[in-house]
């Protein structure tokens, strides 16, 4: 049977991000790509420009089409901006027994506030809980806990412990944000903890990482993987994603991952 990923998230007319990433990665990691759309952005490599929110009624509708006629294997969560957004997605996941990864997206690359402040303890009570893996960066973790944002391993691990304590069963601390030559992800659940280092890739060009790390993970599992297997798979594309999105040349701001990596390069398009 063919691995099916949904992703309920928003929309990017940039492309690099969101709803768009998320079908790429699930497409070229061998995943049949669904989706749900929570809010549509005016944005590009630049930054955001508009944000309109789908009504919650619709984006419960959406859920139900994909719910009612596909077999899902696993789901990714992205962009949810308002706490009504929230409920109906909790509401509308009660009968999916699948994994869920929450890529709790509040502030974009950018730096444009994607999530409305009241919407933080929503998260935390009604999505966090359901999730089989989360997945915030160095922001994203400090503003989950209240706490400031980590400067060192130590406080990576407390942010992620706090996270656990609120109902996930596994939580992936990104250190995409931090400095050194490095970049270490730490995976904590009820097994232990696991850290992930990989070069740092010196690139501007990373607008839709955090999207992309976590539509890999949730193909990873879609297909069968283990969590551990799932992030490590997700890593090294991502890393490589990273690396050839330095020549895609899109936009004049921060531009996007190459998703097709393996696939084409920015010189078969050259004229």
């Amino acid at each position: 049977m063919t691995a099916i990923a949904l992703t309920i998230a928003g929309s990017d007319s940039g492309g690099g991000a969101g709803i768009q990433a998320d079908l790429k990665t699930f497409s070229a990691l061998g995943a049949y790509g669904a989706s749900v759309v929570t809010a549509i952005t005016a944005q590009n490599t630049r930054g955001v420009t508009g944000v309109e929110d789908v009504s919650p009624a619709m984006v419960a509708a959406q859920m139900d089409a994909v719910f009612g006629d596909l077999r899902v294997d696993a789901l990714k969560i992205g962009m949810v901006s308002r706490c009504a957004t929230i409920e109906a997605i909790a509401e509308g996941l009660a009968g999916f027994a699948g994994p869920v990864v929450l890529d709790p997206v509040m502030v974009a690359t950018s730096g444009d506030r994607l999530l409305q402040e009241e919407a933080i303890e929503a998260l935390r009570t009604r999505l966090v809980p359901r999730a089989a893996l989360v997945t915030p960066n160095l922001p994203e973790a400090a503003l989950l806990t209240g706490l400031p944002m980590a400067e060192s391993e130590a406080q990576m691990i407390a942010q992620g412990e706090a996270i656990l304590a609120l109902g996930a069963a596994a939580v992936l601390v990104k250190g995409g944000h931090g400095a050194g030559p490095d970049s270490t992800d730490i995976l904590l659940n009820a097994e232990g903890l696991r850290r992930f280092t990989v070069p740092r890739i010196e690139t501007r060009h990373d607008h839709g990482t955090g999207c992309t790390l976590a539509a890999a993970i949730t193909a990873g599992l879609a297909r069968g993987k283990g969590l551990t297997a799932s992030v490590t798979a997700a890593k090294a594309y991502l890393t490589a994603a990273l690396a050839a999105g330095r020549t895609l040349g899109i936009g004049t701001g921060r531009g996007p991952v190459h998703h097709f990596h393996a696939w084409w390069s920015a010189e078969d398009g050259a004229a």
